[in-house]
């Protein structure tokens, strides 16, 4: 019978195995249970805990207004406990039964994170009061003394783990060690400190500071390299819980509580978070234009709604594409303290064998042989960058790293990728961890136009060199317009440096075919190319080729002409468009060819982001040799306008209109509107049925504004027919 009861007792203790005494620490949720009376040995008669120092309360200053928010830049985040940030004073006070004298009396402070709280992993930290602190270690001093108070500062160690900790006070007696009892409201949240020198996150400009660590709006930039669109995406950094959602991922990805002061290791396991493959992360991504069960990821307008319903329902959320999965990485960060931006990459290539090239082949009339062909050209891509020191790679590599939550492809058998450092992807130092080859081939792989002759030689009709990662962008500091930072990735294309770059990146071990077993005799003297007229959807438009004939042969050239719809990443869901002609080509001169392209071709099948590719292709009759290029381009998609009516003062109501007109000719079904903006209001929703062409609609709101300063409000619609249709507005909201 013993024995039965006693592996009933052994299933209730948490599993243990062979190798560590302590079971895992990855939760800052749970906690342990601390004593309050913690005796030496056997207590005499009549000892009473009263007689000696106890603590009656502790001031945590913790209100928005008060000296600790102030001080740590934490007043914004809607949230009632002390968060501070490490490596930088913080006050409290504490109220003892009587006045404390340091003679007889002592007493110290102690933080604990977990359920196994260990000194030597830093989730047990005890303090003792001193005289002197040191920066950037634990200590704590009183800085001054009145009745029964003491008036204390704290420094934090600039290293420590970053997450919520409870506090205790401990009293020692001849006797034994009185403690405070488990008080939530003294729990002090600890962050990433980018104002401190000590910090790996440190960064000394501070209206970068100011950007990328407080800025809770911001910029995607999408569309493509011709025609750069943008939308505002509300970060909301500092919205009520989502700085406790963002400790549940770290907790989700089962991070070591001792891990949590490593920014690496922290964007390394929120890289696979953010999405749901293998680890049942945050966003389930959807790439197929059919998002039942879901919201389509062109409605959302910022991170809140998609970290609120996570943390909640603990299930991924529907869907997301690569900026949403980028502005939740990048609200996770920016939470923790970690200086981040979002990243457009503009052609990004998606390599799927990260052989740097793209390999498209042509069957033998020169159109795409799609069943071949199965690298992709993203018209942009986004990813995240965060600054960081890497004291894990060579002097050098600090700085900006990739991050990027969107899952493309594993890496240690994972979707993750980062962080990899910018620095060593310029200058082809791929061999630094984590996943700069990956990055590598996004921002500098040439796509091989290749065609198989009857005879089974390959022939490559054309290399293209300039096309991939011709642009790479993010919003610049303090303003919403665009900042240029391809040439942080890479040298001027052609230059002596980027050759250098790429036989470095090749000597280690990016692989790059070499061209011996095809064969590559391009048709130099004639240049091919084409404009796409921008139009607004639901319009016609033309497309022209142009012909530049630098010989002084006479050529023919049999055109072939083929649009396509497709997602933004490149891939095609159909031809719509098929037209070939012939084009005669007079010596030494230019001649150019109009297209038209009817809305009524293109309208039925227009994906979400109204994205068309175009890939002509030439053969020259009199010497057969092909020429091929391809463009995208982005149908302008109409835009919501957003009004306030009346005076703007925060704590008083105050009206906001968004006006709407569809442009098609076809009534729009079940139409979702969307409106949302940090600290004025939070996201709300409204369904509306039907609007037939040309009609407008008005929705009205009621909000009341909570911060003042400058904010902004941002809407979306959506429906079936139309997507990515977004409006803005800046709004100064007084102080009342």
């Amino acid at each position: 019978m013993s024995e039965t009861t006693n592996t009933n007792e052994e299933k209730k203790k948490p599993s243990l195995n062979g190798r560590r005494a302590v079971p895992s620490n990855n939760s800052n949720d749970e906690e342990n249970e601390v004593p309050e009376i913690e005796v030496f040995g056997l207590i005499p008669r009549g000892f009473n805990p009263k007689d000696y120092l106890h603590v009656v309360d502790i001031h945590m200053f913790k209100e928005p207004h008060e000296i600790n928010k102030q001080q740590h830049h934490t007043d914004k985040y809607y949230s009632p406990k002390l968060i501070v940030r490490r490596g930088q004073l913080f006050q409290i006070q504490i109220d003892f039964n009587r006045p404390y004298k340091p003679e007889t009396d002592q007493f110290w402070l102690e933080y604990l994170i977990g359920r196994y709280p260990q000194q030597n992993k830093g989730t047990y930290i005890p303090i003792l009061v001193d005289d002197v602190l040191k920066p950037g270690r634990w200590g704590a001093k009183i800085t001054h003394k009145e009745n029964n108070s003491v008036r204390m500062s704290i420094m934090s160690s600039a290293t420590c783990i970053v997450g919520k900790f409870r506090l205790y006070i401990a009293v020692w007696t001849p006797f034994g060690i009185l403690r405070t009892h488990r008080n939530p409201a003294t729990d002090t949240y600890i962050l990433f400190n980018p104002w401190c020198q000590e910090d790996a996150v440190y960064l000394d400009d501070e209206k970068e500071r100011e950007e990328y660590v407080l800025n809770d709006v911001g910029i995607v930039f999408h569309g493509n390299i011709n025609d750069i669109k943008l939308r505002s995406w509300s970060y909301g950094q500092f919205e009520e819980n989502i700085l406790d959602a963002c400790l549940f991922l770290m907790d989700k990805a089962e991070l070591e509580l001792s891990g949590r002061g490593n920014p690496i290791k922290i964007c390394r396991v929120a890289s696979a978070v953010i999405n749901s493959r293998d680890d049942n992360g945050v966003l389930a991504g959807s790439w197929d234009n059919t998002y039942t069960y879901g919201v389509a990821p062109s409605a959302w307008t910022g991170s809140v709604d998609i970290l609120l319903e996570y943390y909640s329902s603990k299930q991924p959320v529907r869907y997301g594409q690569c900026w949403v999965f980028a502005g939740v990485f990048n609200t996770f960060l920016r939470c923790l303290g970690i200086p981040a931006r979002l990243v457009t990459n503009y052609s990004s290539a998606h390599d799927n064998n990260a052989n740097l090239q793209l390999d498209f082949f042509l069957d033998d009339k020169g159109e795409v042989d799609t069943k071949l062909t199965k690298d992709s050209v993203w018209n942009y891509h986004c990813w995240n960058e965060a600054w960081m020191t890497r004291p894990d790679l060579p002097v050098g590599f600090g700085g900006w790293q990739v991050v990027d939550g969107t899952p493309q492809e594993t890496s240690d058998g994972m979707y993750r990728c980062g962080p990899a450092s910018v620095q060593a992807i310029k200058h082809g130092h791929v061999c630094f961890q984590f996943d700069a080859p990956f990055v590598y081939a996004e921002v500098n792989s040439d796509i091989v136009y290749s065609r198989r002759e009857k005879n089974g030689t390959q022939v490559i009709e054309k290399i293209d060199t300039t096309h991939i990662g011709q642009l790479i962008v993010t919003k610049e500091v303090g303003g919403d317009g665009m900042m240029e930072i391809t040439e942080e990735y890479k040298f001027q294309e052609g230059s002596e440096e980027e050759r250098l770059a790429l036989e470095t990146a090749v000597m280690y071990g990016v692989k790059k075919q070499t061209m011996q077993d095809t064969m590559y005799r391009p048709q130099t003297d004639v240049d091919m190319d084409f404009q796409v007229q921008k139009a607004v959807l639901g319009s016609d438009f033309k497309v022209t080729i142009t012909f530049r004939n630098k010989s002084h042969n006479y050529y023919t050239a049999t055109t072939y002409l083929s649009g396509n719809i497709v997602f933004y990443t490149g891939v095609t869901k159909n031809e719509f468009k098929k037209h070939s002609f012939s084009a005669k080509l007079e010596p030494s001169s230019s001649s150019a060819f109009d297209v038209v392209i009817k809305s009524s071709e293109y309208l039925n099948d227009l994906l979400d982001q109204a994205s068309l590719h175009f890939f002509v292709t030439a053969r020259i009759n009199e010497t057969g040799k092909t020429l091929a290029t391809q463009k995208a381009t982005v149908l302008e998609i109409p835009t919501l306008k957003i009004k306030t009516q009346g005076e703007t003062v925060a704590g008083k109501e105050m009206s906001v209109t968004v006006k709407f007109t569809n442009p098609l000719k076809k009534t729009l079904d079940n139409v979702t509107l969307r409106l949302e903006g940090p600290g004025v209001l939070r996201t709300m929703k409204k369904e509306f049925r039907q609007i037939p062409m040309n009609a407008t609609l008005i929705w009205e709101v009621k909000c009341i504004p909570e911060r003042p300063g400058l904010q902004k409000l941002i809407a979306s619609l959506n429906c079936d027919a139309l997507r990515h249709v977004y409006g803005e507005l800046n709004v100064q909201i007084q102080k009342p």
